[in-house]
């Protein structure tokens, strides 16, 4: 995986999680697919991918709104993180990410800015063992906006003490790279592992 990292050195440097540092996102979508199948319902893959970053909450109601459906959006979300969890033991790495976090560790605050719910976000860095890596963890419930307003981000930069302009970001999708933009921050975008 080719991905040109900045030079500059950074006072703060925040990451999403998934599809970030961990390739958790097959993961999610199996959980999402079982969640909404006993249901009736489905997301297609590709919109899944494009709704990276959102809150799960969020994507119910859109879903919802989109395709008629009447799904009740926490029972979804609650049963959708239980399959999830289920699967966290098949986590792997994305490992660019998590080498660079490893060596940034100590010279910089790091955290974590999610769109996932902070349990779920945790369970993932514990189960790559780096959770200890983050002295910030912010995950769905710690804001009111999700990506792509910069809420995430601008919130895990006052937690971690440094401006934004300060702060890179390490996102996988497209409403991440945005919400970085937004936050006044500069970005690298990972690319989907299984995408060459």
């Amino acid at each position: 995986m080719q991905v040109t990292l900045p030079t500059k050195d950074y006072a703060g440097y925040i990451f999403d999680c998934d599809g970030t540092l961990a390739d958790t996102m097959p993961l999610h979508y199996r959980a999402w697919t079982r969640a909404l199948r006993e249901r009736g319902a489905g997301f297609p893959e590709d919109l899944f991918y494009a709704w990276g970053g959102k809150p799960t909450v969020k994507i119910v109601q859109e879903l919802n709104e989109m395709f008629g459906y009447t799904l009740r959006a926490e029972e979804v979300t609650a049963v959708k993180e239980q399959y999830y969890l289920e699967l966290i033991h098949e986590t792997e790495p994305i490992e660019f990410v998590v080498e660079f976090a490893r060596e940034k560790f100590g010279q910089a605050p790091l955290a974590v800015a999610s769109g996932g719910h902070r349990e779920i976000v945790i369970a993932a860095l514990d189960s790559l063992g780096i959770r200890e890596l983050f002295s910030v963890i912010i995950g769905a419930e710690d804001y009111e906006h999700g990506k792509p307003s910069p809420d995430p981000f601008l919130l895990a930069a006052t937690r971690i003490g440094i401006p934004p302009a300060e702060c890179l970001v390490f996102e996988d999708t497209e409403n991440g790279a945005k919400a970085a933009i937004a936050a006044g921050m500069d970005y690298v975008l990972v690319p989907d592992p299984r995408r060459k």
